[in-house]
């Protein structure tokens, strides 16, 4: 696709996907995206766990009370990950290399799903990062952002509705 109008208009969050396993290549282009994105001083302080793993998907669904069961049902999930004390503005970060990683998959015909688990975790107070460090082996310098699960699409969405942008969000010299 060559037409980011269009590309950002088609990108919804696809939390259902089929059995079909995502091509080797695909993954790569994924994860150039995110290598590629922008980043506080250049820094690209970021780090990604690739997750195929189906035992591993399954405990990562459970890392937080809700909105992550999915998870288990994807064929990927990569973990974006940043630490702290390297890089101050490592939420930020972290959030435009998942962003890019969606468009890439988008563009690719794929579907994905943003999953938050910083400040997220389980009603007897462990902590989604907890979770996730344990599942991985993440080292204690760095902090969980987020999952963000990957697919083939199981059914279409409609594009994003242009009548129902927010506009009156947007203000001009001043607010």
């Amino acid at each position: 696709m060559n037409d980011f109008k269009a590309l950002a208009q088609r990108r919804r969050s696809h939390r259902m996907f089929t059995d079909q396993e995502i091509d080797a290549d695909d993954v790569r282009l994924i994860l150039r995206a995110a290598l590629m994105a922008p980043s506080s001083r250049g820094q690209r302080a970021w780090q990604f766990v690739v997750v195929d793993d189906k035992m591993d998907l399954e405990k990562l669904s459970d890392a937080k009370d809700a909105g992550g069961s999915f998870i288990k049902d994807a064929p990927l999930a990569i973990v974006v990950l940043g630490d702290p004390l390297q890089n101050d503005c490592w939420v930020e970060d972290g959030a435009i290399a998942a962003v890019s990683m969606q468009y890439q998959a988008e563009d690719l015909g794929l579907g994905s799903c943003w999953v938050q688990m910083r400040g997220r975790g389980l009603s007897d107070g462990t902590s989604a990062d907890t979770v996730v460090r344990g599942v991985l082996d993440i080292p204690d310098n760095l902090n969980v952002l987020c999952i963000i699960a990957f697919g083939h699409k199981a059914g279409e969405l409609k594009p994003q509705d242009e009548e129902r942008l927010k506009w009156e969000s947007v203000h001009i010299n001043k607010f």
